[in-house]
């Protein structure tokens, strides 16, 4: 089924002429964005001002909430700690969004929208922060984000490569991430990938670039390190996606200027050579491995004992831990299905209710399709009992699709279960400071998108 795009070159402004946006399909808005720095930015605050208004009231109240700061608090950190480090060419893209955004109803300012495309690397900051003045916020800290896998020769079905993953965070955020963003910049490679309104990256990091790179993520638990004098990861991340043409390229770029923020085992692919690679980014050690017969999965588990040592409070060997059961998981899957793993397979992987330490079928937080909503333990002190948070949407994209510049995703749980706000609240009353930004989240099955 085709998407229905409604062009805005009717309008007066020039700068809106090559831009588009789709109707609501299966819960996704798709967003073609072309031209200069600016001209994108104008584009993306100009066609999602409402989305990314609603967004940012979701964000910035959880993050306040979680964190234990007022919203001001992480407005001076965009100003004093991230901006200085975003170099000039996505300088231009947030101001020219937030000239977009005012031109169309919009209210929030530069300062505003830079915290919001740093939210995921703030607890890093709040963390680091606590620990150079002396102060302790009790914030919650990192959270653990997400489930994926990339495979390639003797592992696929066809000897090319299949890449896969689920984002794990709050419902109330994660119902928000359902922007298809299809951009042409005018230099650098065409891009499609998954991600919020406001942001100019992912954010949860699942993408295609038209040089023929594929890449997803998934964060690294326990992780501690920030430094402030880094860039920051959501320009790396944006600058990596639009700018790699090779694997060397995409690590190379995400190591200059590390700052720490939202530590991620990047997992990505080369369609062209059909290799495939893991590159855990820590602050002190940074490991990349890679291959063109074999796989590499990430459920927020700490890859390398030196790393997971040296820079994390992670246990290895806790076998009831999510990472760790869901990193069982995804070996025994892999081992499963080797040779024959597609999209097919891998949209079913992320569905998955095994949990490997019980031994049996479950939903809950140690399953690849994540439900702590029904977890009498939540998930350590990123999500407490109950919360209502876990999987909440899901990428499969594979070589033959790659060439296409597509990918299929679905919004909400791949298993086809339906989450209800106010049915969750009226049982976990301890979330209601959740009531204002809550939304239900139906599963609207598999929907595929193709840059336009």
């Amino acid at each position: 089924m085709g998407l229905a795009f409604t062009l805005v070159s009717r309008d007066p402004d020039p700068r809106l002429k090559k831009a588009s946006r789709s109707a609501e399909h299966n819960g996704w808005i798709q967003v073609h964005l072309e031209g200069t720095p600016s001209e994108i930015g104008y584009q993306h605050g100009y066609l999602l001002a409402a989305e990314i208004q609603d967004n940012f009231k979701a964000i910035s109240t959880e993050v306040a909430h979680e964190e234990k700061h007022d919203w001001d608090f992480f407005r001076k950190a965009a100003q004093e700690v991230f901006w200085p480090r975003v170099e000039q060419e996505y300088r231009d893209e947030l101001n020219g969004m937030v000239e977009g955004m005012k031109a169309h109803g919009g209210k929030l300012d530069i300062w505003d929208l830079v915290a919001l495309n740093a939210w995921l690397e703030l607890p890093y900051y709040d963390k680091w922060h606590d620990k150079s003045t002396g102060t302790n916020s009790n914030g919650a800290g990192p959270g653990d984000h997400c489930s994926a896998f990339v495979a390639t020769g003797s592992y696929t079905k066809d000897g090319r490569v299949v890449i896969a993953h689920n984002n794990w965070t709050s419902y109330s955020s994660g119902e928000r991430w359902n922007i298809v963003f299809d951009i042409v910049p005018a230099k650098g490679s065409r891009m499609i990938m998954d991600g919020m309104p406001g942001l100019i990256h992912s954010g949860d990091d699942f993408g295609i670039n038209s040089a023929g790179i594929m890449i997803t993520e998934t964060t690294i638990s326990g992780f501690s390190g920030f430094d402030p004098g880094g860039v920051p990861e959501f320009v790396r991340a944006r600058k990596a996606m639009q700018y790699s043409q090779s694997i060397d390229d995409y690590a190379r770029i995400m190591k200059d200027g590390n700052n720490g923020g939202y530590a991620n085992n990047w997992l990505i692919a080369d369609r062209k050579t059909n290799e495939v690679a893991s590159l855990e980014l820590g602050l002190k050690n940074v490991i990349l491995q890679r291959t063109k017969d074999g796989f590499f999965v990430g459920s927020n588990f700490p890859a390398d004992p030196k790393l997971a040592k040296e820079e994390t409070d992670f246990d290895l060997k806790d076998r009831s831990r999510s990472e760790n059961a869901r990193h069982e998981r995804w070996l025994a899957l892999m081992a499963e299905h080797k040779g024959k793993i597609d999209i097919a397979t891998a949209q079913k992987f992320l569905g998955d209710h095994y949990d490997m330490y019980e031994g049996g079928q479950a939903a809950n937080e140690r399953t690849l399709c994540g439900h702590i909503e029904s977890s009498p333990r939540g998930m350590g002190n990123w999500q407490p009992p109950y919360a209502p948070a876990g999987a909440v949407q899901n990428k499969a994209a594979d070589a033959a699709g790659a060439e296409k510049m597509s990918l299929t995703a679905f919004l909400g749980h791949a298993c086809s279960r339906n989450f209800k706000a106010a049915e969750h609240l009226s049982k976990h009353s301890e979330f209601a400071w959740q009531k204002d930004i809550l939304k239900d989240m139906p599963a609207r099955g598999w929907t595929k998108f193709s840059a336009k």
